[in-house]
């Protein structure tokens, strides 16, 4: 993939050597984990907002998606369960070193997320040259359309993905005989993995956008392998659910494939908008 990037590169800058070009990229990665690293050090100094307030809140029935079931339940009169008073599970950590490990892990993680816009701005600061000018303009404002779709996915997976899942998976009981009881690594990877697999799955209509503009993709081709992307998407489900179990995997792959069919939308969209331009340039040429 990096040597792609560079042979771009070489291409649309003849005068740059493979070397300076691979120095360059060596910067625009050394900037971007500096970016991670001063985020995550601030991450960690601020302990009990990255925990009490962040990975620890879908854990509460005061969290915001737990009250609004709520309300929705007392407004509307709907089934008594959506009104979430307590989630019956602790949360507790085995290992000596556990707590330090998953701090520090954690901090990282969420780091990325605050820091991807940035990430992708020096990612693109390193492409854009290979680029002809009407390709850019083709792509647009990829950054900030490609933020803009993660970020939508993270808050999916955090408002909506993992407190279902915490909720049915930390509250199911075989026995009251067997209490339930939930590792702290357990806990932290469910709630990052899944908000951060929703936010990389939301980029799947922007991908097919600019794949269908630069005319690679067609909504046509995606609605005859619309079966086969059904087989890949619960692959996909299986690879990135945190926890082996089919409930995990379900809620993931509902979203997934409504992103596919949002694709074929998009897709169309471009092509309608490309035939009505070629139609009034016709129009136009047949004027003159």
């Amino acid at each position: 993939m990096i040597k792609k990037l560079l042979d771009l590169r070489s291409k649309g800058d003849a005068e740059m050597s493979f070397m300076d070009h691979l120095e360059e990229l060596r910067w625009h990665i050394a900037r971007s984990l500096i970016a991670i690293v001063i985020v995550g050090v601030l991450l960690f100094i601020n302990k009990s907002f990255l925990f009490d307030q962040i990975i620890l809140g879908p854990k509460k029935p005061d969290f915001l998606t737990y009250r609004a079931l709520c309300y929705l339940s007392n407004t509307y009169n709907l089934a008594p369960e959506l009104c979430i008073q307590s989630i019956e599970f602790q949360i507790i950590n085995r290992d000596l070193s556990g707590p330090f490990m998953v701090h520090m892990q954690l901090s990282f993680i969420v780091a990325l997320v605050f820091v991807f816009p940035y990430i992708l701005w020096e990612l693109w600061r390193f492409v854009s040259p290979a680029l002809y000018d009407q390709e850019k303009r083709k792509i647009g404002n990829v950054v900030l359309m490609s933020s803009f779709m993660f970020y939508l996915g993270v808050l999916f997976g955090y408002y909506l993905v993992a407190p279902f899942s915490i909720q049915f998976l930390g509250t199911y009981q075989l026995s009251t005989e067997v209490a339930n009881t939930v590792d702290l690594s357990s806990y932290v990877d469910s709630i990052t993995g899944l908000a951060f697999a929703c936010g990389l799955t939301f980029q799947f209509p922007l991908i097919i956008l600019f794949l269908s503009r630069l005319g690679f993709v067609t909504p046509q081709f995606l609605k005859t392998y619309r079966k086969y992307a059904l087989v890949g998407i619960l692959f996909l489900a299986a690879i990135i659910t945190p926890s082996p179990d089919m409930f995990s995997q379900c809620i993931v792959t509902v979203p997934l494939y409504i992103l596919y069919e949002i694709s074929i939308w998009v897709s169309a969209r471009v092509y309608k908008s490309g035939s009505d331009t070629e139609i009034e340039n016709v129009q136009n040429n047949s004027n003159e």
